[in-house]
């Protein structure tokens, strides 16, 4: 019995006869479902942010290069997995995740209230590669190396981000919802990575992804009570 690429069959068999499944049989199981349930979580995982943004009409805290760098990371990693011809449960996410980056990007722009020439030639910039790139019509041995340094890219729009946090002792506007599935994502991501017996490569970067997501869940934890205990104060 085979189901969006989910084989049922051995699970259901040994149901069947009264029997627990064995190891073998069930951790895969485990690992496609999950692989899925990312998926459909990913639909929603950066609403929360965006919806915060709009409520407050403040990005006060966000670092703007960091959520374009996420873009970019989000662009080349959708782009190869397209053209490696991937099953959907493998990297479905990252289409969700690319267009609420885009999005929340664009947010960000409106709601700064000093957006650079600089800034807007990169957006200008993204625009007119994004395409080409997501098509997949650069030479292979380019495309290999813009994938290969997709950990980078994530690992580096995490590092702006933590030390403004950090600077500022407060995390502004940051979502703390978005980050806890980020950082839950990550960590699920981990384990059907190690299942699927992926390479070494992506399970190192879903380590880097639940260690800067896990950062910056605490820095929320951390910064945001003193700063809710300060507004109580002045109420």
């Amino acid at each position: 019995m085979d189901y969006l690429g989910i084989d049922f069959s051995c699970a259901i068999g040994s149901l069947r006869h009264g029997k627990f499944p064995e190891k073998d049989c069930l951790l895969p199981l485990i690992s496609k479902l999950l692989g899925y349930c990312i998926v459909a979580a990913s639909t929603t995982v950066k609403l929360p942010q965006i919806l915060k943004i709009l409520k407050h009409r403040s990005v006060r805290g966000l670092s703007v290069v960091a959520f374009e760098l996420e873009v970019v990371g989000y662009t080349i990693a959708l782009a190869y997995c397209l053209h490696k011809g991937l099953p959907f449960s493998a990297y479905g996410e990252l289409a969700f995740l690319l267009i609420q980056a885009i999005i929340l990007v664009a947010i960000i722009y409106y709601f700064s209230q000093d957006v650079g020439t600089i800034t807007w030639i990169r957006a200008l910039l993204f625009c007119a590669v994004a395409p080409t790139v997501l098509a997949g019509q650069i030479d292979p041995v380019l495309f290999e190396a813009l994938y290969a340094s997709q950990h980078a890219i994530f690992f580096l729009a995490r590092v702006p981000q933590i030390w403004e946090n950090f600077k500022n002792k407060s995390t502004g506007e940051l979502s703390f919802l978005t980050f806890f599935m980020n950082f839950g994502g990550a960590m699920v991501r981990v384990f059907t990575s190690i299942q699927e017996k992926a390479p070494i490569s992506v399970i190192l970067g879903s380590v880097l992804s639940v260690l800067t997501n896990g950062t910056i869940l605490s820095q929320i934890i951390i910064y945001q009570r003193p700063h809710a205990q300060k507004e109580k104060k002045e109420d």
